[in-house]
């Protein structure tokens, strides 16, 4: 950056964004629709920018900044830090990415709300890059709501529309309520220690065993993280959401938005709670709940015949490989984690754009209603591609994400959790593939008609102000953009060392405490790494990768030639699965019910489980 400072960049990355979000919403009011989103596009990739620098920058060594230059003295501070790490610049830039896509995708959006949606949609990506950069506990908890009060009102941004209404209220409540959680667990947190920064809260409770106040503030501080993240049970709200919300808004939420949950749940635990609470517990816990999400989202997702909802099923899976990958608590684990969310960032928003690209053109996103009217074009091939990247195939971005965790797996002495990563990839995989079969190729049987419930009825709607007869060339783009970047994120790691051995050092920096504890309160210089474990494809990885896409293949073809004699034995199982659907009722009161089950219950697991030295 030549003509910004590495420690300008941070908070810039969430300054341009507010400022653009200000012009446009004023602009709005006299400039034509073009600019308005040349400036939003432009503000984006500005940002974009600035935070890929400052990417690279970390790659040297933590990049702290003090807003207003309130530095610490002795460990002690009243400033607010901004400490940018590989991993946490990493997510910012990709939201910033992300971003971009979603606002050149949208140029023939919502003329209606031209200047609104434009300044929310900005907004949104100021929340997400604070919440990603910043080192205050309190201030996690500012841009949280800041991101959850403009994801819910683009969710909700077709007000008059019922589903719209209730998908954004359900999102509204749900996440509101577990912020508010969180914000009890911080106030216990102040109270015990009398600070608000990560550092200097893990600095106080560092070397003291943990007691049951310090574990209960532990999982209400992170309650609206695994929320947010959609971990089950307290995922429901996720499919409404994205049922309803336009489709760039879809990019972002499920590309980054819950992922960041993830992250910040890390964060925490990492550098606050990590010399308190044992790591036995938290690794049992998670990797528990991470496989009950996967498999919650798997049933969910080859069940659906919504292309919205099926697509938002699967990140949930993906999110359970992702809570696994951190309950590792290794640094190869770190480093699978967010080579995975690259990978599936760039192939899940490419996957929502396209479903907004036939409800657009067919008023529809019913698999069963679309079948054979995709058409061979791009859209068609784009699809498919994505859906082999999102079972595994090497040397595609998702796959090398998921080897990597698996080969994390192992070594931490955990080998079967290969097996969930390779039977989710399969079945979220095959779910998607067999959509892309049967929408543009009208490949397998024709399904019957859907009978329609308060939670379906209406959504399709078309996005544009009027139908599509031809695919615009920005909208286009916006997809190919992001699937090349999914499948980049594999290629070029896995295959070029510099990248491969980045990678690595990033999940050591990430899992380094000691480090960011000396960087943030008594600035002392980056911590030596040791030599990192290159972030690169093995046999293993490769032979696994080749697995789940052949096993994704079993899962599609199943779905689209099953004889009939046999779906009718196979519905022997649907009171399960119907039984599971009912779960996900639409209810707002269910939601909450089954937010505080989830939180009474991973209290319960981590004061249950037997204590272990803390790691």
């Amino acid at each position: 950056m030549p003509w910004v400072p590495d420690t300008a960049a941070a908070p810039l990355a969430v300054a341009v964004p507010i400022v653009a979000a200000c012009l446009a919403l004023v602009g709005a009011r006299w400039a034509p629709r073009p600019l308005i989103d040349l400036l939003a596009t432009g503000a984006a990739a500005v940002t974009a920018w600035l935070t890929g620098a400052l990417t690279l920058a970390a790659f040297g060594g933590r990049v702290v900044t003090w807003t207003g230059g309130w530095s610490p003295r002795d460990g002690r501070s009243v400033g607010i830090v901004l400490a940018a790490d590989p991993v946490n610049a990493g997510l910012a830039c990709l939201a910033s990415a992300l971003t971009c896509c979603a606002l050149l995708y949208s140029w023939r959006y919502v003329d209606s709300a031209a200047g609104h949606y434009h300044a929310l949609v900005l907004l949104f990506l100021a929340g997400m890059n604070g919440f990603a950069l910043t080192g205050d506990l309190f201030d996690m908890f500012v841009f949280f709501e800041l991101m959850g009060a403009t994801a819910f009102a683009l969710t909700g941004l077709r007000v008059e529309e019922p589903n719209s209404l209730q998908g954004g209220l359900n999102f509204a409540v749900i996440n509101s309520l577990a912020a508010y959680l969180s914000l009890i667990g911080l106030g216990l947190l102040y109270a015990r220690t009398g600070q608000l920064g990560l550092a200097q809260i893990g600095a106080a409770l560092g070397g003291r065993p943990a007691d049951a106040l310090v574990v209960v503030a532990f999982v209400l501080a992170i309650v609206g993280f695994v929320t947010k993240a959609a971990m089950a049970p307290m995922h429901f709200w996720l499919a409404d959401a994205h049922a309803v919300a336009p489709a760039p808004v879809c990019v972002l939420m499920s590309g980054v938005m819950v992922e960041l949950g993830v992250y910040a749940l890390a964060r925490v635990y990492v550098t606050v709670f990590s010399a308190a609470v044992p790591a036995a517990a938290v690794r049992e816990a998670f990797i528990a709940f991470g496989v009950l999400t996967a498999a919650v989202g798997c049933v969910m997702c080859v069940t659906q015949r919504h292309l919205k909802r099926l697509f938002a099923y699967s990140t949930i899976a993906h999110i359970g490989l992702f809570l696994i990958g951190f309950a590792l608590l290794t640094p190869d684990g770190f480093t699978g984690v967010a080579v995975y969310v690259a990978g599936h960032a760039g192939i899940k928003g490419a996957l929502f754009l396209l479903a907004g690209l036939l409800l657009d053109r067919f008023q529809t996103v019913d698999e069963g209603e679309l079948f054979g009217r995709g058409g061979r074009g791009a859209p068609c091939w784009l699809f498919l591609l994505a859906a082999l990247a999102l079972a595994g195939l090497p040397p595609l971005g998702p796959g090398l994400g998921k080897a990597l965790s698996e080969d994390a797996a192992g070594a931490a002495g955990l080998p079967w959790l290969a097996a969930v990563f390779v039977l989710v990839s399969a079945v979220t995989g095959g779910a998607v593939l067999r959509a892309g079969l049967r929408v543009f190729l009208g490949l397998g049987h024709r399904l019957g008609p859907v009978e329609r419930d308060t939670q379906t009825a209406g959504e399709e709607r078309p996005e544009t102000e009027t139908a599509l007869t031809r695919t615009p060339p920005t909208m286009l783009a916006a997809v190919v953009l992001l699937v090349l970047g999914g499948v980049a994120a594999g290629v070029a790691v896995g295959l070029v060392p510099a990248l491969a051995a980045a990678a690595g050092r990033a999940g050591q920096t990430f899992a380094d405490r000691a480090g960011y504890l000396g960087q943030v309160l008594y600035g002392g210089p980056p911590r030596p790494a040791p030599p990192p474990v290159a972030a690169r494809w093995t046999g293993s990885g490769v032979l696994s990768g080749v697995v789940s896409t052949v096993l994704a293949g079993a899962v599609a073809a199943l779905s689209l030639w099953l004889p009939r004699g046999a779906r009718v034995r196979a519905r022997r199982l649907r009171p399960a699965v119907d039984g599971l659907h009912r779960l996900h009722s639409g209810h707002v009161g269910d939601y909450v019910a089954w937010l505080l089950a989830g939180a009474a219950g991973l209290a319960l697991a981590l004061l249950a489980l037997p204590a272990a030295a803390p790691g």
